[in-house]
């Protein structure tokens, strides 16, 4: 049997995918994964290039693949397979690129093939398929693991003037709800005990389904089937928070993930505009307030884009005011990436790099501290734990996440590996919580995830 071994950069939507791979290829009986430092057979690298600095290191990815793995056969997807094709074709060594309309039908080529594929069989493939894969694959997904991501969603038609994701990934499509609850069903009955729904637009769910759907009527739909298993939402855009879907997980009882990252970008009305964002700082502040008041424990995260072309230090200063005023409980802070094909690329009023680094410096620090704080807020405090299956490589102690996303160390033996466990924290720096094992939870995840 073949080994293959994936890498992947960039979102959990790639993530996503490569383990649906992963996955079919095992199914399949044609590869198993390498094991240990073994050589692979075959390489497939799963590319980014929503930043400039995650198409370099896509790009070294794949040379480091070359390298590491010599004689295997290497294939090229994702999001830079299908944005610049001809400069990862000319890369000595690289064997195949896939792009987007022919990446559903990879796993059962390169299985089918009784030798090396073709080079580029995905761009003549292009047009013949078209889509994306969501049927559930048989055989042992993502070892080690206690949460999993369930793909419900692909493809945006919002076209911000800064994002090149609509030209990687084509226009909305979404899974059936169907194919996500036959997706769910299968991880739950190998023991995931937490799913987490994600895609690029996951707001826009169900919206070209016939009849259209909604991401509410989703987890409607999930929470029915009676799953024994937590859900959580990837990121969320301010204005796609609506009522239904924060009453809906207000009534699932803590089987709905109370955290929510909800992508802001700039705290600025002109900035935002320019951007080609739908919503306004008032829209964000109301999205964040409606949150709270539903989850007064729920991490509430944000992306923040510094230094957008014509981003004032007014405009700035209006972006981290609001920020510090909200109750946020973590940010994600990118420098503006230029890329070739966005309306933004051809802005020529461009902020010198000197200054977004240090603006960025001042968000991050920013973030730190509310990190901090949402965290000291739990110590003395009993919480549910979803311990994972691998501990922590530094201190040895067990490792869990709670379902308002703390991340918690804790002693205990491997048989809570898995399983929810109630600790009760006793100290909390910005990155993790320390907490004792309080009491079993069981190893359902039924209980709401509340804190006393």
């Amino acid at each position: 049997m073949r080994r293959f071994k994936l890498v992947t950069l960039g979102c959990k939507l790639n993530q996503c995918e490569a383990e649906e791979l992963g996955l079919s290829l095992s199914a399949k009986a044609a590869y198993r994964p390498c094991r240990g430092g073994e050589p692979a057979d075959l390489v497939v690298v799963n590319t980014c290039t929503v930043t400039e600095r995650a198409a370099v290191q896509s790009r070294q990815a794949i040379r480091r693949a070359i390298r590491e793995h010599p004689g295997a056969f290497i294939v090229v997807t994702g999001c830079l397979a299908e944005t610049d094709p001809e400069t990862l074709r000319a890369i000595p060594g690289v064997g195949r690129v896939v792009g987007r309309t022919a990446k559903a039908g990879l796993a059962e080529s390169l299985c089918a093939a009784k030798a090396e594929p073709p080079q580029d069989e995905g761009a003549a493939a292009a047009g013949r398929r078209a889509g994306f894969s969501s049927t559930p694959a048989a055989g042992d997904p993502l070892a080690g693991r206690t949460r999993a991501f369930v793909k419900i969603q692909d493809g945006c038609d919002a076209f911000c003037s800064y994002c090149i994701v609509p030209y990687a990934r084509g226009p909305s499509r979404s899974v059936s709800p169907h194919r996500v609850l036959e997706r769910i069903g299968l991880l739950a009955a190998r023991g995931f005990r937490e799913v987490v729904l994600t895609g690029v637009h996951i707001g826009r769910y169900g919206l070209d389904l016939t009849p259209p759907r909604t991401l509410a009527a989703l987890l409607e739909d999930i929470l029915g089937g009676d799953f024994p298993l937590r859900v959580r939402l990837s990121s969320i855009e301010p204005l796609e928070l609506t009522e239904r879907l924060l009453e809906v997980a207000v009534r699932s009882g803590g089987r709905v993930c109370p955290h929510f990252h909800i992508p802001l970008q700039s705290g600025d009305a002109a900035i935002l505009a320019r951007m080609r964002r739908p919503y306004g700082p008032a829209d964000f502040r109301g999205a964040v307030a409606a949150v709270r008041a539903r989850f007064p424990d729920a991490a509430i995260g944000a992306d923040v884009l510094v230094g957008f072309p014509g981003e004032s230090d007014e405009a700035f200063e209006n972006t981290f005011r609001l920020i510090a005023d909200l109750p946020l409980s973590y940010l994600h802070v990118f420098p503006f990436s230029p890329r070739p094909g966005t309306a933004a690329f051809g802005f020529d009023d461009r902020i010198d790099p000197a200054k977004i680094r240090a603006r960025c410096g001042r968000l991050r620090r920013l973030g730190e501290t509310k990190r901090l704080l949402f965290h000291r807020g739990f110590v003395g405090r009993a919480i549910e734990v979803l311990t994972e299956t691998r501990r922590d490589p530094q201190s040895g102690l067990l490792r869990g996440v709670s379902a308002n996303y703390l991340r918690v160390r804790f002693a205990g033996e491997d048989a809570w590996m898995n399983r929810l466990a109630r600790v009760r924290i006793t100290a909390a720096d910005s990155r993790f919580l320390s907490a004792a094992l309080d009491s079993p939870a069981g190893s359902g995840t039924r209980g709401r995830s509340s804190s006393a």
